[in-house]
């Protein structure tokens, strides 16, 4: 295939997942935070949290159409190693038909240890989550934290994306410490990581 060719289809398939992106967000924007993908570079960024060596799984949560569950398994993590909740039916679909092998589950992130199934039990190395926190109450972003730092080990992070210029979520130092992982202006909208950890 000519270079010319190759460069066309990679377009072509980009084009195509940020219209689905976009027929998404339309349906539903309060479980979808942004009107475009993901980027690659942000995706990367979010998935070079993981520890490939420390034998557990993946717990992703809103996996979209698939970049940031892309840029994990470039981490070394097998499929079967990685867990990923997506509260869109049509995005679930479209993951099943991409991502061989991967769990994926069509639930809500919210109502983990039901959404969770046979996995509700299960430790995971780390959460990279791009569920829109923003577009809910504060009390329940506080508790999806530390439901998400209930299932990893002490010292693993919750990776969370977000568009705001402060953390959505509020500080509780007796409880989790905020870091501020990186800010990526290739992105659209520029995006702010956030990494979050248990304090005891």
């Amino acid at each position: 295939m000519s270079l010319r060719l190759k460069v066309k289809e990679k377009f072509g398939r980009k084009f195509d997942e940020e219209i689905r992106f976009f027929k998404g967000w339309m349906s539903n924007t309060r479980a979808v935070g942004a009107i475009l993908p993901t980027s690659s570079i942000t995706a990367r960024r979010m998935a070079s949290i993981v520890d490939r060596h420390s034998g557990l799984p993946v717990l992703e949560l809103g996996p979209g159409t698939g970049v940031i569950t892309k840029a994990i398994l470039e981490q070394g993590i097998a499929p079967e190693k990685l867990v990923s909740v997506e509260y869109s039916t049509e995005f679930f679909n479209h993951l099943k038909a991409h991502f061989a092998g991967v769990n994926f589950i069509n639930g809500d992130a919210f109502d983990l240890s039901r959404t969770l199934g046979a996995f509700k039990d299960q430790q995971f190395d780390c959460v990279v989550s791009a569920v829109p926190l923003l577009n809910f109450p504060m009390h329940r972003r506080v508790e999806l934290i530390e439901d998400l730092l209930s299932r990893i080990p002490f010292g693993r992070p919750v990776v969370q994306i977000s568009y705001g210029p402060l953390s959505p979520v509020v500080a509780m130092p007796d409880r989790y410490r905020i870091e501020h992982f990186d800010f990526v202006v290739r992105n659209i909208p520029p995006a702010q990581l956030w990494v979050y950890r248990k304090t005891h």
